[in-house]
């Protein structure tokens, strides 16, 4: 039987990021996407806080990079029509308990 949930020419490529992973999503799996023709945005999500780095091919060989550390920041995708506000991406992640700029300014 043929697995139904495996995309072979995807356009995005959208990861959550664990412990365990993280380092091989960044730079083996990243570099891995990058030779896939169709590939056009690459999203690490992190679950703990609020970060997410977006990269979206400009050219054969160069990426743009731009980092999600703000709530109310919205990401916008390069090779689609879609934009999502931050607070909706993390709706219902329970995020860890670490004190942000704001908060230790009060």
């Amino acid at each position: 039987m043929q697995r139904t949930d495996i995309v072979t020419n995807p356009q995005i490529i959208i990861e959550v990021l664990s412990k365990s992973t993280q380092a091989y999503d960044k730079e083996g799996k990243f570099e891995a996407c990058r030779t896939i023709k169709t590939f056009q945005e690459y999203l690490l999500i992190d679950p703990t806080h609020i970060h997410v780095e977006h990269y979206h091919k400009t050219g054969k060989q160069n990426c743009s990079f731009r980092e999600y550390y703000e709530e109310d920041k919205s990401i916008t995708l390069n090779s689609i029509i879609f934009q999502i506000e931050i607070p909706d991406l993390y709706n219902k992640v329970q995020l860890d308990n670490v004190a942000t700029t704001s908060d230790e300014s009060e």
